[in-house]
C-alpha cells in the first residue's frame, strides 16, 4: 500500500490519507473493498501510466491473496500487523551478517550464525551462555559416578 500511496499522491500527507483509509477495508478483513477504494482513486483523470500501474500491482496483489488476508481476525487475537517490522528484523538478523560479498555459507553454520545473533538480539545470551558452558563442562568432565544414574524418563 505505501508505494501506491507514494505513486497515487506525491504529497506526504495525501500518501497518510491514502493508506489510512484503504487501509482500513483491508484491516476489516474486506480485501475486495480495499481493491474496489484503490481502483476508485486509480480512474481519477490525470494518472501517469506508472500510477495506474502501482495500483494494478496492488489490487492484483489483493485479488490473489484475499483468501489469506485475514487482518482483523489476527488484530483480534492480538497479533501484530506490520511486514516493515518483519523485514527489518530479517535484514537485521540474516542480510546483514549473510550477505557479505564473497561468503559462502552452509546450513549448518547459518544456523548456528543466526542462532546466535537471536540471542544477542534478544538479549538471552548471557543466559544461553550460562547453560552452554555448564552442558560443555558435564560432556567433557563426565562426573565419576554418572555411569550410576537411571534414566527416569
Amino acid at each position: 500500500m505505501g508505494c501506491l500511496a507514494v505513486f497515487l499522491y506525491r504529497h506526504r500527507s495525501r500518501c497518510r490519507d491514502l493508506g489510512r483509509s484503504q487501509s482500513r477495508p483491508d484491516l476489516a478483513g474486506d480485501a475486495f473493498g480495499a481493491i474496489v477504494g484503490i481502483r476508485t482513486q486509480a480512474d481519477r483523470p490525470g494518472l501517469s501510466a506508472d500510477q495506474r500501474a502501482a495500483a494494478n500491482r496492488a489490487c492484483r496483489y489483493l485479488e490473489n491473496n484475499a483468501t489469506y488476508l485475514h487482518y482483523d481476525k489476527a488484530l483480534d487475537a492480538g497479533w501484530p500487523i506490520a511486514s516493515g517490522i518483519v523485514e527489518g528484523a530479517a535484514r537485521h538478523l540474516v542480510a546483514d551478517r549473510l550477505d557479505i560479498t564473497g561468503s559462502r555459507w552452509s546450513v549448518p553454520g547459518v544456523e548456528a550464525v543466526l542462532t546466535l545473533r537471536a540471542l544477542i538480539s534478544n538479549g538471552d545470551f548471557p543466559q544461553y551462555w550460562t547453560f552452554h558452558t555448564h552442558r560443555e563442562r558435564e560432556r567433557l568432565r563426565p562426573r565419576p559416578d554418572q555411569h550410576n544414574y537411571e534414566l527416569l524418563a
